[in-house]
């Protein structure tokens, strides 16, 4: 059966070839009807394959070249045809769902795909364009495809416990992405003639595959790209902003996407290629992008890469710090525990490297803030606030501003020795308040005089208006009951 299907390929010259967009969808509903045809010639129990993509190669056979020729038993002017041929045989698309269907054919495309795989690692001289032509659209034939709605982003990354799903085709497609890696990798590729075909179009569709919810498919896709945003300079501007209007939808629209992670690995590598000093276009990237990119509850999911992109943004201009912490403070979760956790936890790689003057530019509302965290009820949240103090680099900080710094937490710190339920925070709070006393005797003895000053007053004023309601209560217990009782709601104007 499989002979009288090879035999049934249309052949035709590589003269007629046209080069075309891969993504062409007039060349696909074409390849789509000679593929169906093929199926119903061969035999009527060799049914026609469900595809996942309406995409499919429409491109022939080369003449005279045999598909199932070995590489090694073909001459070398021949093998880039023979290249081709192979290609054109591997872009049949199977139904993997099912494990029983079309057992032979699957088994020949995956010998196939890796007879190429084998082909392109060797390193021929030189890749020709219907070679590349025909290469793109098999990988556009077999890679791109829709998910289903309930398989985009069904669990929105929330819990990262939660089992990942796992595609039944990625034994093919697996070959598929390290076909498309070497091969967007080889030396024997002009990237001034591959990118008439790993165009923009080709880009958009592998970054929508990142909704993918297989992660051994985002780690392929992640490779690659890293490798085409390296290879074609030309294709850069417009992948930096089709993956910054991924992280716009999922900051302010969904919420779910399964490659933020990815997504965000491959913007750390790029980053560290901007060039001094950045452009403003990179900066309005990470004020509009990177910061809102914290406030959504499956932070923790990718926190690690965004912080690692946060961090050498500062690196590559420290003059951003101050700008990132009022972002943070911006988004700054008030009942979301854990978050806090991970913002305390980059709050403090960002002042281990920031400068005197970008530090008094936020130290007000950002100790502040320090000092909620150090009164929460969460013991993690408080225990990571006070544990800043044991950061050298934001003892000295904090050492020579103390006169602006401590007057603002010293109220955190006396009621939690005061009030707070558990012992190691009652401690780490007793460390930091010794740490004060012996840096500035005097301005501690000051701050803790005003701190029982405006207890005092609120004390005060706390029995001022008990005593008020006191009054009303007797006032109202004075007067006589009328026989009208009805409760009349007074709307202030």
């Amino acid at each position: 059966m499989l002979k009288q299907f090879l035999n049934k390929l249309p052949k035709r010259s590589i003269k007629s070839e046209t080069f075309e967009d891969p993504l062409n969808e007039s060349n696909n509903n074409g390849g789509i009807q000679r593929t169906a045809s093929l199926n119903s010639a061969v035999s009527p129990k060799l049914n026609a394959p469900k595809r996942t993509s309406s995409a499919v190669f429409p491109s022939s056979v080369i003449a005279g070249i045999e598909p199932l020729l070995p590489f090694k038993d073909a001459p070398a002017t021949e093998k880039m045809s023979l290249f081709i041929s192979k290609l054109s045989l591997c872009c049949m698309v199977f139904d993997f769902s099912d494990p029983s269907k079309n057992v032979a054919e699957k088994d020949l495309k995956r010998l196939t795909l890796i007879e190429l795989l084998d082909f392109i690692s060797s390193g021929p001289p030189r890749f020709s364009e219907p070679a590349i032509l025909a290469l793109s659209k098999m990988c556009a034939v077999n890679l791109f495809r829709v998910f289903p709605p309930n398989y985009r982003s069904s669990r929105g990354g929330e819990n990262e416990d939660d089992e990942p799903s796992f595609d039944p085709a990625w034994p093919h497609l697996q070959i598929v992405y390290d076909i498309l890696l070497t091969f967007v990798t080889s030396t024997s590729v002009e990237a001034k003639v591959a990118k008439k075909y790993i165009n923009n179009s080709f880009i958009l569709r592998m970054l929508d595959l990142f909704e993918s919810e297989d992660p051994r498919e985002r780690e392929c896709l992640k490779a690659i790209m890293h490798r085409v945003y390296g290879k074609f300079m030309v294709h850069r501007p417009f992948i930096r902003k089709s993956i910054s209007n991924i992280f716009y939808r999922f900051v302010f629209e969904t919420e779910r996407h399964n490659g933020i992670a990815e997504l965000l690995e491959i913007f750390g590598s790029v980053i560290t290629g901007f060039a001094l000093p950045l452009k403003e276009e990179h900066k309005i990237f990470l004020w509009r992008t990177l910061i809102p990119l914290h406030k959504p509850k499956s932070l923790g999911v990718y926190f690690q890469q965004l912080s690692y992109c946060v961090t050498q943004f500062i690196e590559k201009d420290p003059k951003l710090a101050s700008t990132v912490i009022r972002g943070l403070l911006k988004y700054w979760p008030i009942t979301n525990s854990q978050k806090e956790v991970m913002f305390l936890g980059e709050i403090e790689e960002i002042l281990e490297g920031i400068s005197m003057s970008e530090f008094q530019r936020v130290m007000v509302p950002l100790f502040w803030r320090i000092g909620c965290c150090i009164n929460s009820s969460h013991f993690q949240v408080a225990e990571r606030a006070l544990l800043l103090w044991n950061n050298d680099q934001i003892f000295n900080l904090i050492g020579h501003n103390r006169q602006v710094i401590l007057p603002i937490i010293f109220p955190s710190l006396e009621t939690n020795v005061q009030n707070h339920w558990n012992q190691s925070v009652l401690n780490l709070t007793l460390n930091v308040r010794n740490i004060f006393t012996e840096m500035d005797n005097m301005l501690f003895l000051a701050c803790h005089a005003r701190f029982l000053e405006e207890q005092e007053k609120q004390s005060f004023a706390t029995e001022k208006r008990k005593e008020a309601w006191d009054r009303l209560e007797n006032a109202a217990s004075l007067q006589p009951i009328t026989g009208n009782t009805t409760a009349v709601l007074v709307s202030k104007p």
